[in-house]
């Protein structure tokens, strides 16, 4: 029933976005005019939890590509899209749903995924049109954009109301691919992603609006009202299935096959902690046909900002390794993961370091590589756990989590690692190599879109000049960051 009901949705994408100005103005009484939120349901979660991204892969320093010069790779990448706002559209259309058929279960989970694909959109870019882009009626085509600080606002805001308000809602959750209708489970990501976000805000400690600490505090110390992630049976995941259009999104892509190899840096830190992960990322180099593939020496990586050429030699000669088969065979291999249990763990880890709570940050940090190796089916945990090159160090301990973090999100979680590495630099991205582009820089954001210009000039430039000095480019630091 799971299966059909995610396979059906996609389908009814069509009736929900692609009708045009011309069909609007007929009457056609064969033409669905309302659909069940629960079938919207499906659609929103299909949008939010697959994730899957070669070019976050490229750009977080886990792969390397040798078809041409990739600019994720090289850090020389130029303006990104608004399409997220066509899933804000189906979230604002699931609440209308909501309200016509009386069930406000669906309002209330649109707060949670209203929340985050603003902050998919507002980490991309910096200040975004938020308020009048999702409340707005259909035809205001130049919303204003809302300041970064006001769409945390909002976001801390929706969140912690939507985890109230599930406590005490009876109804059933229809369409639901990811829990099954399970609100306990929703109750746990909606409260562990809150912590995430901020988290994500840890520059703004000091920011009394805000109240970081307190508000984090609040949610960790009161485990009965609410709830957090306890094991890998609570990933925010969405499993794929060997039915057409429910495959895993990698299964048959000819270039993951040719062209995309391990990064080294990322290869040469899971030889050095001798982590069994790398067995499941990758597969034996090809010139080490007499190694097991039990032996750290059997896989290599090509240098993710270093020259083309050498790279496409290296690969050539057999000095590197490609991405397991599994990520480019299996229809099903592994769920897209929208936040993991050990994604939490590592959270509160760092929260424990930065004295946001009063918690034991080995044991977090621990229990944060123990899921991330539990997910790839590594069971015999405790010669991994008990490595000394893993070991939390006085004064250096945030680094430490950031790296096991950046294990555990391998091809996955979409571009959080990226944002993570942006917020603290942790772990480094290599970009002395001969190939790296835009200066030797990591971009920061993403720059608008083009059409942007044209269709909302005027709330676009008032969004640049209050934000970037020297307009809008890939290397200004957005409010978060600063």
């Amino acid at each position: 029933m799971k299966n059909t009901k995610y396979t059906l949705l996609l389908l009814l994408t069509v009736l929900l976005v692609s009708c045009s100005k011309t069909e609007d103005l007929q009457d056609d009484e064969n033409r669905a005019t309302n659909v069940s939120p629960e079938l919207i349901l499906t659609n929103v979660e299909t949008a939010a939890f697959n994730n899957i991204s070669l070019s976050a892969g490229l750009a977080s320093r886990y792969l390397a590509y040798t078809n041409g010069v990739n600019s994720n790779q090289y850090y020389n990448w130029q303006r990104s899209s608004y399409a997220i706002y066509d899933d804000l559209k189906q979230v604002r259309k699931m609440t209308e749903e909501s309200i016509r058929t009386d069930v406000e279960v669906y309002q209330i989970l649109a707060k949670f995924f209203n929340s985050y694909f603003i902050v998919s959109l507002t980490e991309t870019f910096g200040d975004v049109p938020y308020t009048e882009a999702i409340n707005a009626d259909e035809g205001n085509y130049t919303p204003a954009y809302d300041t970064q600080k006001s769409i945390y606002l909002k976001v801390l805001n929706d969140l912690k109301t939507a985890s109230d308000q599930l406590i005490n809602n009876n109804e059933t959750i229809l369409g639901d691919v990811v829990y099954g209708g399970d609100k306990l489970k929703w109750r746990k990501l909606i409260n562990s992603y809150y912590l995430r976000v901020l988290m994500n805000l840890s520059k703004k400690e000091a920011d009394s609006d805000l109240n970081i600490k307190s508000r984090f505090n609040e949610i960790f110390s009161n485990p009965s009202k609410y709830p957090l992630m306890e094991t890998n049976e609570d990933n925010g995941a969405l499993h794929f299935y060997n039915i057409q259009n429910n495959r895993y999104p990698l299964q048959n892509d000819n270039d993951l096959q040719t062209a995309y190899y391990l990064e080294e840096s990322f290869v040469a830190r899971l030889q050095d902690f001798e982590d069994p992960r790398l067995f499941v990322f990758a597969e034996k180099k090809s010139s080490a046909s007499n190694l097991s593939e039990t032996d750290f020496d059997a896989y290599g990586g090509l240098y993710g900002s270093g020259d083309l050429n050498e790279n496409v030699s290296k690969a050539v000669s057999g000095e590197a390794s490609r991405v397991h088969p599994r990520y480019f065979t299996d229809p099903e291999n592994e769920p897209s993961l929208l936040m993991s249990y050990a994604e939490l763990e590592f959270i509160l880890a760092e929260a424990s370091v930065r004295g946001w709570i009063n918690s034991s940050t080995d044991e977090h940090y621990k229990k944060g590589i123990e899921a991330s190796l539990n997910f790839y089916n590594i069971t015999d945990t405790d010669a991994y756990l008990n490595n000394s090159k893993i070991q939390l160090n006085n004064g250096n301990e945030i680094k430490s989590i950031l790296t096991q973090k950046h294990i555990a999100m391998f091809l996955n979680t979409g571009w959080q690692i990226f944002f993570e590495q942006r917020r603290t630099g942790f772990p480094e991205f290599n970009t002395n190599g001969a190939g790296i582009l835009n200066s030797g820089n990591i971009p920061t954001r993403w720059m608008y879109p083009a059409n942007e210009a044209t269709n909302n000039s005027e709330n676009l430039t008032t969004a640049i000049n209050r934000q970037f000095p020297n307009g809008d480019t890939i290397n200004g630091e957005m409010w978060i960051l600063k």
